[in-house]
């Protein structure tokens, strides 16, 4: 009611965009016949002198904007055959300035994007099109590749598996096309980069992210994160997955299923401790490690699911992505989970891995300088996408009336009367050859449902985790006369569904059978492709008197855009389409989500065995669940970033310094500058103004980092005021001594060592400080049963943590830079500590890619006393030795 009075008042923000940006089309309609007398030679001769007055004039694109999409327009005209429509051109503008385009599907949101894509890449900075699979973004840069390149702009696209050269080549593109993964590897990758030459990209201006909803948002959770496997066995895996075996529900642990938690009791751990033989759990840190495992057994056994949640190929578990039911390859659960998983299954089990690099997509697109997007679904997500990426909705009109006729929910009562329904009625479409998608929200369902409809004899096609050609191609010619698909829900997106068929897919595949270059014999192929036109004109006319595609809905999912995506399916470009969803109280939706009104009257009703209901207020109270549900990922969402955000300065202050290092010509006096650094917060630590001073701390401190002689200067220092005069003996000698370092190394030799000394320390304490972060943010919620913030500890700790890692990384540099030593004729530097050892050898290793000599590893003095892993660690740093030199002890 409230959006219907704005609209009368005129106060209406879409309206008023899409007032303001009528006016800017016309100006651009005024230009088309001026531009279609041009040539072709013309066309790109004014994009290049366009680019020359934004690049050294500094003109703004606003300016050029008109012309520039004027001749875009003519453009794809000559090259593609597609003249933009005028809510095409509506959508451009959007993207220009930033914004998210809602465009229903089937209203050509690939040619949308030529238009600012081309005019921000006038200023040379490249531009991102981010896709959601690879064969998408080979497609259109393929596809629209042909109208850039036609305007003299030059189009790369990143894939898996690419090389260094040929990664940097697509990004230095003018236009890079890459779906959202590839990006963020590469940002991480260029980012543990030990050379120049391994970068590739060269920036974030502007990207454009197509189906904005699915990767901004469904995936915005989900971490895009390096990692190496740790040296932790996989043995106490297979130890809590047979002590979960043997716990019971709700007497051992309790389940959530709304947050997919489970939590052990009192008598649960009490059982834990008499399996193990131990009297207290959580008294020793790798006893308290081992309880988290069997928390993880308990989550694989009774909320992830085989078939739902994950698959068994080839002996390996991969994840299946819950919004597109694409096998995900490559991607592990993270916490110990996949290993639970694996365990539970008899697969073999893979070492937990250790974090080395990570980011979340939300905060990877919060990078770019201008970002914009476009998808089908983006207006009941609004809310969140101003608010975390501050995107503006703009929902564009369709180009013809929307028809599709959406009928209300019908709902039963179990699975297996609502699955039965579903296969009747795709029967009686089938026997009257109107075309239908059915959209099921996990592989199990499909399956089954592929079964029911074999039962009844319907020939259909099944479509779960398939390679992303093979789907694009399937769901092309979901359209045709009787075709009956069955899909996950988003299967197939990006790819538009033609009443009567795709002449152009069935034309590659005939020629393929015939045996028709494509490219060598285009008078063959152009042949086929009329041929099937013909055909497909004719089977478009049949299913449009059919009513069109009719698209079944085989459950309510969570988010109302997903369901919203797969009702768009029908009904494009003003044809005829109809859509229902099917529904039973047996539906996790409902189930767990739904209130105590929708079961209130189905109860009253009495329904029986076999007998459905359909009811506006059902479809209502559905919908208010749903609202609920998207609420409630929303504020997880936002609180995954508030914590995500701290991390996320620290990573940009790490990575910063990184790039400092890497294009650095000379980090001599930059070494010495933390040399000295080290040596006064040292100093500053153990003789604190108006504090006793602790001496025999100092010396012990001083002795372990550098050497004797430095830590003999502090002898009989036992006060502040006598430090002056210490110091300045102290650096003297460290001088001399690092003078001697940089004699005995060469200036250019030891200029290229430090570089890598530099790199690996930072590298190594930020891996380390990665994993304490993972550790306090495991933990950080208890800190409410004390009345205190969550968040705000999480900041203050994290903040602690990382003055601690920048203090280590200072000190780590301090000492190999002064200890670091070319091996010749024997001669070997002496690590003081297990640490040392360590970071020598990993130097060394280093070393030997860039440089001609390389430092030796050496072995160390053996340890001859345990050290708790709670003891403060021997080699001096002040920190624990579990997060020092036992890390890896």
């Amino acid at each position: 009611m409230l959006n219907g009075l704005k609209k009368i008042l005129g106060l209406d923000a879409n309206d008023r965009a899409l007032k303001r940006y009528s006016q800017t089309v016309n100006e651009i309609n005024a230009l088309e016949e001026e531009v279609a007398v041009l040539s072709d030679d013309d066309l790109a001769r004014e994009i290049a002198e366009m680019r020359r007055r934004v690049v050294e004039g500094g003109q703004p694109l606003d300016e050029v904007m008109c012309r520039v999409f004027a001749i875009v327009r003519e453009a794809a005209k000559r090259t593609l055959g597609m003249r933009h429509f005028d809510v095409q051109v509506t959508g451009a503008i959007a993207l220009h300035e930033g914004k998210i385009a809602e465009m229903k599907t089937g209203e050509g949101k690939t040619l949308v994007a030529t238009m600012p894509v081309v005019l921000n890449a006038l200023k040379g900075k490249g531009v991102h099109v981010v896709t959601v699979n690879d064969y998408l973004a080979k497609r259109d840069a393929e596809w629209m590749g042909k109208v850039y390149r036609f305007l003299g702009l030059s189009v790369g696209v990143i894939y898996p598996f690419m090389s260094i050269e040929e990664r940097r080549e697509a990004y230095e593109a003018d236009i890079t096309y890459g779906t959202n993964s590839e990006f963020g590897f590469d940002y991480l990758r260029d980012n543990m980069a030990i050379s120049p030459s391994q970068l590739v990209q060269r920036g974030h201006h502007y990207a454009i992210v197509d189906e904005v909803d699915s990767i901004l948002i469904d995936e915005a959770r989900t971490p895009l994160i390096i990692s190496g496997p740790s040296e932790e066995s996989v043995e106490p895996y297979k130890v809590a997955d047979r002590i979960a075996k043997s716990l019971t529900v709700n007497e051992d642990f309790e389940i959530d299923e709304k947050e997919k938690n489970v939590a052990l009791t009192e008598v649960g751990i009490k059982r834990c401790e008499k399996i193990l033989g131990i009297e207290d759990i959580y008294a020793e840190v790798e006893t308290s490690e081992l309880l988290h495992k069997i928390v993880q057994a308990l989550k694989a056994r009774y909320l992830f699911k085989r078939d739902v949640h994950y698959v068994i190929k080839d002996g390996e578990v991969v994840i299946v992505d819950e919004f597109t039911g694409r096998l995900m390859y490559g991607r592990r659960y993270s916490d110990g989970l996949h290993q639970a998983i694996e365990a539970k299954e008899g697969v073999r089990i893979g070492r937990e891995n250790q974090t080395l690099a990570t980011i979340t997509l939300q905060n990877y697109f919060r990078m770019y300088e201008k970002l914009a997007g476009m998808t089908g679904t983006a207006a009941t997500e609004a809310e969140e996408f101003n608010e975390i990426y501050g995107l503006e909705v703009v929902v564009i009109p369709t180009h013809k009336p929307m028809i599709r006729r959406d009928f209300p929910d019908i709902i039963y009562r179990s699975k297996r009367e609502k699955f039965a329904a579903v296969a009747d009625e795709i029967k009686e479409c089938y026997e009257r050859r109107q075309p239908v998608l059915i959209g099921t929200t996990s592989i199990e369902n499909s399956e089954k449902l592929s079964k029911l409809l074999s039962a009844r004899h319907v020939p259909h096609q099944v479509l779960n985790a398939k390679y992303h050609e093979k789907e694009a191609k399937i769901i092309a010619q979901a359209g045709r006369v009787g075709a009956v698909t069955v899909a996950t829900n988003m299967a197939g997106r990006g790819t538009d569904i033609l009443l009567g068929g795709n002449p152009e897919f069935l034309a590659l595949e005939e020629a393929e059978k015939r045996g028709v270059d494509v490219e060598g014999d285009r008078k063959a192929y152009e042949a086929i492709l009329e041929e099937y036109k013909s055909l497909c004109d004719e089977e478009h006319k049949k299913v449009v008197s059919l009513g069109g595609l009719h698209v079944i809905g085989t459950e309510r999912h969570e988010s109302r855009r997903i369901d919203n995506q797969l009702r768009g399916r029908s009904g494009r470009q003003g044809d005829p389409g109809s859509s229902r969803f099917y529904l039973s109280l047996e539906d996790d939706l409902l189930r767990l989500f739904g209130s105590d009104r929708i079961q209130g009257i189905m109860e009253k009703l009495g329904m029986q065995e076999g007998e459905a209901i359909d009811h506006p207020l059902l479809s209502r109270a559905i919908e208010s669940a749903q609202k609920k549900v998207e609420q409630y990922h929303f504020d997880i969402r936002k609180q995954l970033l508030q914590y995500d955000s701290v991390m996320n300065q620290q990573r940009i202050a790490i990575y910063d310094e990184r790039k400092r290092i890497l294009f650095a010509d000379d980090l001599i006096e930059h070494t010495w500058q933390i040399i000295t650094d080290t040596l006064d917060e040292i100093l500053e630590s153990y003789y604190p103004e108006g504090q006793e001073a602790d001496q025999r701390g100092a010396v012990l401190k001083v002795k372990a980092l550098f050497n004797g002689r430095v830590a003999e200067c502090l002898t009989g220092v036992d006060d502040r005021s006598l430090l002056p005069e210490a110091r300045e003996k102290m650096v003297s000698l460290l001088r001399d001594e690092f003078e001697a370092k940089l004699e005995e190394l060469g200036r250019e030799t030891a200029n290229t060592i430090f570089k890598m000394i530099l790199l690996h320390v930072v590298d190594s304490y930020w891996k380390e400080h990665l994993l304490a972060m993972d550790d306090l943010r495991r933990g950080i919620g208890l800190r409410a049963l004390g009345q205190k913030d969550p968040l705000l500890e999480y900041q203050f700790e994290s903040y602690n943590l990382f003055q601690q890692m920048l203090g280590s990384i200072r000190e780590g540099v301090a000492r190999l830079a002064l200890k670091v030593s070319v091996a010749r004729e024997g001669k070997t530097p002496q690590p003081q500590n297990r640490r040392e050892i360590r970071d020598l050898a990993l130097v060394g290793s280093a070393g030997k890619a860039s440089s001609e000599r390389n430092i030796e590893p050496t072995q160390g003095p053996r340890r001859t006393q345990k050290v708790g892993r709670n003891d403060p660690c021997p080699c001096g740093s002040g920190k624990k030795y579990k997060y020092c030199c036992g890390r890896n002890a």
